[in-house]
């Protein structure tokens, strides 16, 4: 207790109590930890408390550590349960709330898990949009090449068809300057026929050489044409090349960010992977955190019972003390009254006897034959007779002449109630009974029934994993019948962990180890699978398919599969297929595999 309470002081505004009040050596820590405080602070300096300190005002408030406060008013024991159970339910959603805080850890590292999986597929996309637009780069930077080699032809071919065509012009002018000179010439001489001759050809040869010139300018303007679309398509070439630089530049960046993104996605993962055990540790420290609250509330309570208790008693003697002061001063009041009563009385009867016997009290004596010194009976007690004797009269009321039979129907009554209370305890009795047994026998067989489905499933997810260990635990309660299932597996060179952390494949795989575990608890002459097989590989494929001849040989089970794998069906006894020969006209068709088999065999 010392080692407890030597380091914790009430809060700063407090004064202990042990200052104002002398006590045993027992309690002089606990009135080291009681602070004396004015009645405004108290609320306030209430969250500063620590363990098993409380405050108290000198008008008798006081606040304790946990939660409860007491007014000077002394508030009613109903109030005080309810402030705990108002407390007890603080603790349970605070309980509620950490355990969803861990589900959310849970989900958050589920989802973090998928973020990686699917950054690492966005990597591998990246890098083969990467290694597109590099090849696409290589193509766009071959098809300049060869463009800029046409393009020097063109240019070349365009150079020299000028020259040609430089000098075929220079020819045709020459020949136009001939053919004038000619035509003057012959325009001077006299008419023949050998000059018209001569005229004829040379105007049939002008003639060619206009049709050539005029080929050479079509064949000029074809070449510039080609000239400016080859221009054209250079130019475009030329910015397809700058687009695919750059879109290489931003590919590359983005592969760069990408493989940033994947070491703060690894590190996370890393780190996240840490994080169940974290979890399980701060799960487990709620755990005992709401066990120990749960102790010290349950001590709490014991000790409020105990208080509550000597509480009650205390009240019950002050009100027995107070109702015996109150007896005492209506006693004393009626004492009172009825002196002033019998003294008016006893002058009214004086006044009756002189007016009625014609004689004071004092000669009664004589008149009622009394001896002398023989003292009367007292008035009081014969006036209690006679209102007792009244009063009796008038308790007894009217005479009820069905009072005997309405006695014997009231115990027949009584008598079928204890008999119906008691067949009734007797019922619940034997029902909680068969209930304990009902529960005792269905934890046994439960118990009995996951022991065997626990090793099938270990034996069964070696066989279709190819090694690896499985095992099927009971969580969350001690109690079987309570209990979840929470399957942990760990695949060959993989570390063990829960289903939901598994692939796809993997899940596939193991929940058709616990689906067959399951099964061969209880075969049945049938079984049905549809698409198992649809996520698994190739090989898992062929253990799967090995798992089913094993379990068709040891439990004489006839398995029918739906599938598409083409593996599966060449496994398989026998295949039954719809086909459509004609366009609506639907056909079931079916091979006797192992018959072919044979039948090959034997040709």
């Amino acid at each position: 207790g010392a080692a407890i309470f030597a380091g914790n002081r009430v809060p700063e505004g407090a004064e202990p109590l042990a200052l104002h009040v002398r006590g045993p050596a027992a309690l002089k820590r606990r009135l080291a930890q009681i602070g004396v405080v004015a009645r405004g602070d108290g609320p306030r300096q209430r969250d500063l408390l620590k363990p098993g300190q409380r405050l108290v005002s000198r008008e008798g408030d006081i606040w304790r550590w946990d939660g409860f406060t007491g007014a000077a008013e002394a508030p009613s024991p109903a109030a005080r349960r309810l402030a705990e159970k108002n407390r007890l339910g603080d603790l349970e959603r605070e309980a509620q709330g950490a355990q969803e805080a861990a589900e959310a850890a849970r989900e958050a590292l589920d989802l973090a898990m998928r973020d990686a999986k699917a950054a690492a597929q966005s990597e591998v996309t990246a890098l083969e949009a990467a290694r597109l637009a590099r090849r696409l780069l290589d193509q766009a930077r071959e098809q300049f090449a060869v463009a800029e080699r046409k393009a020097g032809e063109v240019a070349a071919r365009r150079s020299a068809l000028t020259e040609a065509i430089g000098r075929l012009g220079q020819t045709i002018a020459e020949a136009a300057a001939q053919v004038a000179t000619q035509e003057q010439a012959v325009a001077a001489l006299p008419p023949s026929v050998e000059l018209e001759s001569t005229l004829l050809k040379a105007r049939v040869a002008l003639g060619e050489q206009r049709i050539a010139a005029s080929d050479a300018r079509a064949r000029v303007q074809t070449l510039s044409r080609e000239a400016e679309l080859r221009a054209s398509r250079r130019a475009a070439i030329a910015a397809d090349v700058k687009a695919w630089r750059e879109r290489a530049a931003t590919i590359g960046q983005t592969a760069e960010e990408t493989r940033h993104r994947i070491e703060t996605v690894d590190a996370e993962q890393k780190a996240l992977l840490e994080a169940p055990d974290t979890f399980l540790t701060e799960r487990r420290r709620l755990v005992a955190e709401i066990e120990s609250a749960e102790t010290q509330r349950r001590e709490a309570a014991d000790r409020l019972a105990v208080g509550e208790a000597a509480l009650t008693d205390a009240d019950r003697q002050a009100r027995i003390a107070l109702e015996g002061l109150s007896g005492a001063r209506e006693i004393r009041a009626a004492a009172e009254a009825k002196l002033e009563a019998a003294r008016q009385r006893v002058a009214d009867v004086a006044r009756q006897i002189e007016d009625g016997l014609e004689t004071r009290p004092d000669g009664l004596q004589a008149m009622a034959g009394l001896k002398a010194g023989e003292s009367p009976p007292e008035q009081d007690s014969v006036e209690r007779r006679l209102s007792g004797l009244r009063a009796e009269r008038e308790r007894l009321g009217a005479v009820n002449l069905r009072a005997e039979d309405e006695l014997i129907d009231v115990k027949a009554k009584r008598e079928g109630l204890t008999a119906e209370r008691d067949d009734l305890s007797e019922a619940i009795r034997r029902l909680r009974q068969a209930i304990g047994a009902l529960n005792r026998e269905g934890r046994e067989r439960l118990l009995a029934a996951f022991e065997i489905v626990n090793g099938q499933f270990q034996r069964l997810f070696s066989i279709l994993f190819g090694g690896g260990t499985a095992e099927l635990k009971l969580v969350d309660a001690e109690d079987p019948l309570d209990a979840g299932l929470e399957i942990f597996a760990r695949p060959p060179g993989k570390k063990p962990q829960v289903m939901t952390l598994l692939s796809g494949g993997e899940q596939a795989l193991t929940a058709t180890a616990l689906i067959f575990a399951v099964f061969l608890t209880n075969p049945s002459p049938i079984c049905v699978l549809d698409e198992v097989d649809a996520p698994l590989d190739d090989a898992n494929v062929e253990r799967y398919c090995d798992l089913l001849d094993e379990m068709a040989r040891d439990t004489q089970t006839r398995f029918i599969l739906i599938t598409h794998n083409p593996i599966t069906m060449a496994r398989m006894d026998r295949l039954f297929g719809v086909t459509m020969a004609e366009r609506g006209v639907s056909q079931m068709v079916s091979v006797d595999l192992a018959t072919a088999e044979r039948i090959r065999e034997a040709v």
